[in-house]
């Protein structure tokens, strides 16, 4: 008997694992602070001039006390800072520090070698098809478009 065929969300969901997985991994052997899945996520959404924890949450798509809970723990770390908002003096921007601008490229550098490993096992052909899959743009979903199987 075949197995059935696994949603793409799921697909995309393991792929983001395998990823973040061999990223933390990465990250431990150069010795750099531990992070969580969650941190990593938060790290890869953060802008190098400093974002609110509000936009923060809004990339990370989890809520606001999540992502200010992964604020607070970096910022513990020495990752992370606050600092005021240009701006405004009410907003407060996180960024990072010289350590959490360190354990970055770290995590740039690591990227780069799990890309071209991918490419590697995978092909480069089909590492680029992937991303030029992904880095299109799919438009805004239309829950209206999507047809119920028939029955």
């Amino acid at each position: 008997m075949s197995a059935a065929r696994r949603p793409l969300p799921q697909l995309l969901g393991d792929a983001r694992r395998w990823f973040d997985d061999a990223l933390l991994a990465a990250l431990r052997e150069a010795d750099a602070i531990p992070v969580t899945h969650t941190q990593l996520q938060l790290f890869a959404v953060l802008d190098e001039e400093g974002t609110t924890v509000s936009e923060l949450a809004r990339r990370m798509a989890v809520t606001r006390q999540t992502a200010h809970q992964a604020v607070h723990a970096l910022i513990a770390a020495g990752l992370l800072e606050q600092a005021p908002a240009p701006a405004s003096t009410r907003r407060r921007l996180i960024r990072r520090t010289s350590e959490g601008e360190r354990a970055h490229r770290l995590a740039e550098e690591a990227l780069a070698r799990l890309e071209e490993h991918l490419a590697h096992r995978l092909g480069g052909a089909a590492v680029d098809a992937l991303r030029t899959a992904l880095e299109a743009d799919w438009g805004t979903p239309d829950p209206a478009r999507v047809e119920e199987p028939a029955r």
